[in-house]
């Protein structure tokens, strides 16, 4: 359950070094990504990255980075600029994070149910992730199961880590 003290709201380009701090105490087997490319991401889709505020101090405890995109070809990791494809055919889930002190709020099942209400207001009938530090099971609670992959989503799968699992939910 949501902890009463925070409320999920739409990221701002603002909160960006904060999200940075989150991402570097969550990140233990991948690099965190550039201010640069986490700016870019959120430019290209604002509607679809949250983050959870304190409702007293206004500080970051989680986020949640989206992006309509194509199926079975994620973003690179680390890119320094952001093109949604003209057709995207899934809502890519890129990154949710939860500060180490924040675990067990209730903020990762908040971020994630935002997620699937923009999912389904977007009209677009799958969602896509990469699963990386052991979080395969997390998300298979969400209804994500793995898929066959291609020859050259396994070559990219390869950037995200050892443990990195390609992950699709219908609706």
């Amino acid at each position: 359950m949501l902890s009463p003290t925070f409320l999920i709201r739409p990221m701002q380009a603002a909160d960006l070094p904060e999200v940075l701090h989150i991402q570097a105490a969550c990140f233990t087997e991948l690099q965190p990504e550039s201010r640069a490319s986490l700016a870019a991401k959120l430019q290209a889709a604002p509607a679809h990255c949250w983050v959870a505020a304190h409702q007293g101090s206004g500080g970051l405890a989680a986020y949640l980075f989206a992006l309509p995109w194509r199926a079975e070809a994620p973003p690179l990791l680390d890119a320094a600029d952001c093109v949604l494809p003209a057709r995207a055919d899934c809502l890519y889930l890129h990154d949710l994070s939860v500060h180490p002190k924040a675990r067990g709020s209730g903020l990762a099942q908040a971020l994630v149910q935002r997620f699937l209400q923009s999912l389904e207001a977007s009209g677009l009938d799958r969602a896509c992730l990469i699963a990386v530090q052991n979080s395969a099971s997390f998300w298979g609670r969400w209804g994500f199961a793995p898929r066959p992959v291609s020859a050259q989503l396994r070559r990219k799968l390869a950037s995200y880590g050892p443990d990195a699992h390609y992950l699709e939910r219908r609706g």
